[in-house]
């Protein structure tokens, strides 16, 4: 404890490139990797003596494993995500496997769906965060791209200017995938209405780093009421009790922040979210006032790409069928292994896109009637809207100003509405 205390105390000193401050605040180094590792001790000495385990050794275990799991940076060695790595493994072998056989192919592009579901449910119910969405889905774009420059480029079938519109969709794509990560707009509390701050060296494992921008961050924490509100007497107005009340039902005991009309706390970013849609696993972040917008466009350039980009796969390789016939059917695709990746790839992109087309489907419907995923939701469970077209359509009449004005509210929402960032100087 000693040894901890004293490397907590030299944070004040900035780190090279190989240090980095571990997951119990101390200050440590790569190359002291398979060192000082109590909790592998403990295991490997229970082992030995043939002694049961303690119920959560093996979690404590992993859990140093990964903190350690580094790379050399300039500001210090940084964190390298296990859920990262599986689908840069994963994809190339399956859809190599795929493209062996026309029945590996509905096996593996059967079971390759079920797989990503079943994790997304595992999950989604520990409302834990991972990295493995994202990995797969720029994985998927980089690698269709360089499949498509490798493989369908040189049979000839496409022009440079085709090649060219290829490239703008999947830059445009990246781009409004960056602008959509720079943040939802988290809700943070006044001057007014902050009593104190907390100063942390390093964010918890359950927030987003994000929203504290950085390593070292503050918890603000705010007052249930104004201080003008806390200093005067009750008075028997209908409307002072109405906010008051209100005021009660916003209240955020996670945040400890009063949020303002529509907002959300997310569990899984471990934030309040002004105007939360939802917690996007694609992106690994929520949608909300700031991000909803780019995330629309993320999802238009990225699907007109992947048509765009499954029409050329298949005139090459099946270029005496019509679009939708050669993708149902395509005689001797599989008797060149070239030909047969393609139609494999093209099959992958399609179940990919047809999945996407469906999430931006949901989100301009919802756009249109002025709600968001999340109320939604809660008009779901308490019965408080109407449902249409087999829930496709969630109308809970409380923000809708019909379709125009509902859409024009939408494009000019401000993305900066939320206060500026607090400086300790400001807080009591």
């Amino acid at each position: 404890m000693k040894k901890r205390a004293n490397k907590a105390l030299e944070l004040d000193d900035p780190l090279c490139c190989c240090e980095y401050v571990d997951r119990h605040g101390g200050r440590s180094h790569m190359a002291a990797c398979c060192c000082d590792c109590e909790d592998l001790d403990e295991a490997c000495d229970r082992w030995m003596k043939r002694e049961p385990q303690n119920p959560d050794s093996l979690s404590r275990v992993a859990a140093t494993v990964t903190d350690r799991l580094r790379v050399p940076w300039i500001s210090g060695a940084k964190k390298v995500d296990l859920s990262l790595i599986p689908p840069l493994i994963l994809l190339p072998i399956l859809l190599h496997i795929a493209a062996l056989h026309y029945l590996l192919g509905i096996i593996v592009l059967t079971a390759l769906p079920g797989m990503v579901l079943w994790y997304y449910y595992f999950t989604h119910r520990k409302k834990g965060r991972t990295l493995f969405f994202l990995s797969l889905a720029l994985f998927s774009l980089l690698y269709m791209y360089y499949l498509f420059l490798t493989e369908v480029m040189p049979r000839g079938d496409v022009t440079n200017l085709q090649l060219g519109i290829i490239t703008l969709g999947v830059v445009l794509t990246l781009i409004a995938l960056v602008h959509t990560k720079k943040g939802p707009g988290y809700v943070r509390p006044s001057p007014a209405d902050t009593h104190s701050t907390v100063t942390y060296h390093s964010p918890p494992p359950d927030v987003d780093s994000a929203y504290h921008n950085g390593s070292r961050h503050q918890v603000v924490i705010a007052n249930r009421t104004s201080p003008a509100e806390q200093g005067a007497e009750p008075r028997a107005v209908a409307g002072s009790v109405l906010e008051k009340d209100s005021s009660r039902r916003n209240w955020c005991p996670f945040c400890k922040l009063v949020q303002p009309p529509r907002a959300g706390h997310c569990r899984i970013c471990g934030a309040c979210v002004l105007r939360l849609d939802h917690h996007c696993v694609w992106i690994n972040s929520c949608v909300g006032q700031a991000n909803h917008r780019s995330f629309l466009l993320t999802l238009i350039f990225f699907l007109l790409t992947s048509l765009y980009g499954i029409s050329l796969v298949l005139r090459s390789v099946c270029p005496t069928q019509s679009l939708l016939t050669a993708l149902l059917y395509c005689p001797d695709v599989y008797s060149q292994s070239s030909s047969a990746l393609c139609f494999t790839c093209a099959w992958y992109s399609s179940i990919v896109t047809g999945g996407l087309l469906h999430l931006l489907v949901l989100q301009l419907i919802n756009v249109s009637y002025n709600v968001t995923e999340r109320e939604a939701r809660i008009a779901l469970r308490d019965k408080t809207g109407r449902s249409l077209i087999w829930g496709l359509i969630i109308d809970t009449g409380v923000y809708s100003h019909g379709f125009r004005a509902n859409w024009t509210e939408f494009l000019n929402m401000g993305e900066t509405l939320e206060p500026k960032a607090l400086k300790p100087t400001d807080l009591v």
